[in-house]
């Protein structure tokens, strides 16, 4: 976007601040900017979060519709109760998303040398995006634990429900009654989900974002954001959503119901090869728009309070 004589340079190499010339400069995010566009965006998408949870921790066999799931719980809990869980949903995105961005925005810049504009080879994306998703996946493991457990207690007799009152409650329940070794259960599955997930958002998000810009397809503006993001969304869903389904299950269980993550992968295969895919549509609808705002307040926070880096010489 045009910046004017007033617009702000960091320079990396010196730690002075200066004036940018004038002209086109093209603004770089700070390292917390995807946390915070994260946890923005999960405000907004938390119900049909909450609504595939309960669809791929449903056992029994038979269609179970969004909707009728959604009537269901508005029926006996009442509206608030698609908000169940919010706080942990947050407390997932400023761990689990804020580490995996920080760790892909500030490896792209040293192998970019300082160079915002300069653009890196899709592999080291893809390399990049791997190294983040691991660390925020496995960091990010005890609050989505605990955001899945919020999540599902509506659905469960009032005497087996946990009941936290939030997630710092629920972390420090989990911790004193099951033990820290609980608090990263599923995190094997978390990780690699994590991981595949930040290449199928981030990776593929600055590549094709990269690609259509140069193509003169979109700009650098909401609408481009917009249309790089959906496609991000539509591969990032289709590559996670089995070990969704899997990570969902191993967090949601009671202690000793699933023996490793074998014996639940064959839990879930009696259901079907189908089974690996429950709440793919809710998981879409809700990944999609999660995946839009995310990029759409990460942007805007890049362009409106971003900083320019000046490259090493």
């Amino acid at each position: 976007m045009p910046e004017t004589t007033d617009s702000i340079v960091h320079d990396e190499t010196e730690g002075v601040v200066m004036p940018a010339e004038s002209g086109k400069t093209e603004r770089v995010g700070r390292w917390y900017f995807g946390g915070l566009g994260s946890a923005g965006a999960a405000c907004c998408t938390h119900p049909l979060d909450l609504l595939k949870v309960h669809l791929q921790t449903h056992q029994e066999k038979g269609r179970q519709s969004v909707a009728r799931i959604a009537v269901h719980i508005v029926k006996n809990q009442g509206v608030r109760a698609l908000y169940n869980g919010i706080s942990a949903s947050v407390c997932r995105q400023l761990t689990y998303s804020m580490t995996r961005f920080a760790i892909y925005e500030t490896l792209k810049k040293e192998l970019s040398g300082g160079d915002s504009k300069k653009a890196l080879p899709f592999y080291q994306k893809v390399g990049i995006a791997s190294i983040g998703g691991a660390c925020g996946g496995f960091v990010g493991t005890p609050a989505d634990m605990i955001n899945v457990r919020m999540q599902n207690d509506i659905k469960l007799p009032m005497d087996k429900r946990r009941n936290y009152k939030h997630a710092i409650d629920g972390l420090w329940r989990c911790y004193k009654e099951e033990g820290f070794r609980r608090l990263f259960s599923g995190a094997t599955m978390a990780t690699v989900r994590a991981i595949l997930m930040t290449i199928g958002q981030v990776a593929f998000y600055d590549q094709v974002k990269q690609v259509l810009i140069s193509f003169n397809v979109i700009n650098d503006n909401i609408v481009g954001h917009f249309t790089a993001s959906t496609c991000a969304g539509t591969i990032a869903t289709a590559m996670t959503q089995p070990f969704d389904v899997l990570k969902t299950r191993l967090m949601s269980a009671r202690p000793g119901e699933y023996k490793s993550i074998m014996h639940c992968m064959w839990e879930t295969a009696k259901l079907g090869p189908l089974g690996f895919y429950k709440g793919f549509v809710p998981a879409f609808v809700r990944l999609a728009p999660h995946t839009i705002l995310t990029f759409i307040f990460f942007e805007q926070l890049r362009l409106n309070f971003g900083y320019v880096v000046v490259a090493k010489s």
